[in-house]
């Protein structure tokens, strides 16, 4: 029997490819679960009647990270719903691609929103029943474009996203003695599907520069997180994790 029956986990970002899969992941586990997506409310109630149908409670959220409103709203349901939130997943995040040269107050404001403050929010939201339960995990997506740096037109998703290793970091140390690990996954490319192809210049995903010669699966990245909210990853916290088929050592 899995020592994650019956927790609750909340998937930010979990309407489709690796959120979606995670939750199911999750799911199969006996975790019952929050689902969230920022506005496709057909995705979302799609994955909350799979993982119903898995045997697990399950809702569905529909919230933009980058609203702080929408967000402490998504964790008041959640903790009414189940009492306890007891493993958190950051996974939404936007990736516009511009030139550092044209970028707007807007801009930054809006991946900053989503990628950083909504998970910041959210964290600072849920965090205190983990603390009186003695018990929680906490994971941040990170990407390795972010350490890399490569890829014109980045550089203020980057920021954003180092700033969640360094989040992480001082959660990690901060909440260590109540019994709660936060952990950053750090994808390398992963085979999904992509809402916004332009941002990429319509260039079609490969296995360019992998060392496996193929890009990564949604399923790896979702048995990843498993890996580390359960037993096996119990003495992990505070680390990076890149599943990235060794396309990069950072």
């Amino acid at each position: 029997m899995s020592s994650l029956k019956g927790k609750v986990a909340l998937v930010t970002g979990s309407g489709r490819n690796i959120g979606r899969a995670t939750v199911l992941k999750l799911a199969q586990e006996g975790v019952n679960v929050v689902v969230n997506a920022r506005a496709n409310e057909q995705e979302l109630n799609g994955v909350v009647r799979e993982a119903q149908g898995l045997g697990v409670k399950a809702i569905g959220v529909l919230a933009d990270m980058a609203k702080k409103a929408e967000v402490e709203a998504m964790a008041a349901k959640a903790l009414a719903e189940f009492g306890r939130v007891d493993i958190l997943i950051n996974n939404a995040a936007i990736r516009p691609h511009k030139p550092f040269t044209e970028l707007t107050d807007a801009d930054w404001e809006q991946v900053r929103g989503v990628v950083l403050d909504g998970a910041l929010y959210l964290t600072r939201a849920l965090i205190g029943k983990m603390v009186e339960n003695k018990y929680g995990n906490i994971l941040f997506f990170v990407g390795d474009g972010a350490y890399s740096g490569r890829g014109a037109g980045r550089a203020h998703l980057s920021a954003a996203k180092m700033a969640l290793v360094g989040f992480a970091r001082g959660l990690a140390s901060e909440f260590a003695p109540h019994n709660i690990r936060v952990n950053v996954v750090s994808p390398g490319s992963i085979d999904t599907t992509r809402s916004n192809p332009e941002w990429y210049g319509n260039r079609p995903t490969d296995a360019a520069g992998i060392p496996l010669g193929r890009q990564g699966k949604i399923d790896e990245i979702a048995a990843t997180c498993m890996f580390l909210v359960g037993d096996g990853g119990g003495f992990i916290t505070g680390q990076t994790i890149h599943v990235n088929g060794g396309a990069g050592y950072y």
